[in-house]
């Protein structure tokens, strides 16, 4: 059952939201468009708002689903975690895409939500700061993928919200680790203050994108 699950776990991470409803529903290739991702940010850009939503949706709840369909089946021999980090895996690398994926932030959100929601809900609050302050997706991804690392090693030191727990610990590492690295080259134009934005939020940094 663990390997099923696990199985199923990857293969629900591997479902190319953005890929697909961009070429059954705008006809569009996400990977001809923007910057060639197929997540939550270039489908909001190339698709829209609607778009945009229903993404980051299904992808955000992929990473849940995959953390509570073991717990509600009764396989209980391994973290719910590891469950969650298998679809995070998938998203990134999945089988049906070629192995070309997102950048996983919503699907490690997603994971988190379904293992202690409040944790996350103070990330994502942590992400939505930063986004109004600078206007950029890839710097808040960033900042709350360092903070969840920053946060999984203090809090449960400090008996907060999170337990002493290796495999959170282990984790959240890995997963935080995948969203840096996976923002590499928007790090580098966020250092040349040409990062891409949204239409909102104070660009306290002052990006001044290429325009296309």
């Amino acid at each position: 059952m663990t390997i099923l699950f696990l199985l199923i776990a990857y293969l629900l991470g591997s479902i190319p939201s953005g890929l697909w409803i961009g070429q059954v529903f705008y006809k569009k290739n996400l990977r001809a468009y923007g910057s060639g991702n197929t997540g939550t940010t270039n489908t909001f850009r190339i698709l829209g708002k609607k778009a945009g939503i229903i993404v980051f949706l299904l992808d955000f709840f992929k990473g849940t689903l995959a953390v509570l369909l073991p717990i509600w089946f009764g396989v209980t021999d391994v973290s719910p975690l590891i469950f969650g980090m298998m679809a995070v895996i998938g998203h990134t690398f999945p089988v049906f895409a070629q192995f070309k994926g997102g950048k996983a932030v919503a699907t490690s959100a997603g994971m988190l939500f379904g293992y202690n929601p409040i944790y996350c809900i103070i990330l994502l609050s942590i992400f939505a700061g930063c986004l109004y302050l600078t206007s950029m997706i890839s710097f808040s991804s960033v900042v709350a993928a360092a903070t969840a690392i920053v946060t999984v090693i203090i809090l449960p030191q400090l008996g907060i919200l999170l337990p002493k727990d290796w495999i959170l610990l282990l984790v959240v590492l890995i997963v935080a680790s995948i969203v840096i690295i996976r923002h590499r080259d928007n790090i580098q134009r966020i250092k040349r203050k040409k990062e891409n934005l949204i239409p909102w939020g104070l660009n306290l940094t002052k990006q001044k994108p290429l325009k296309k």
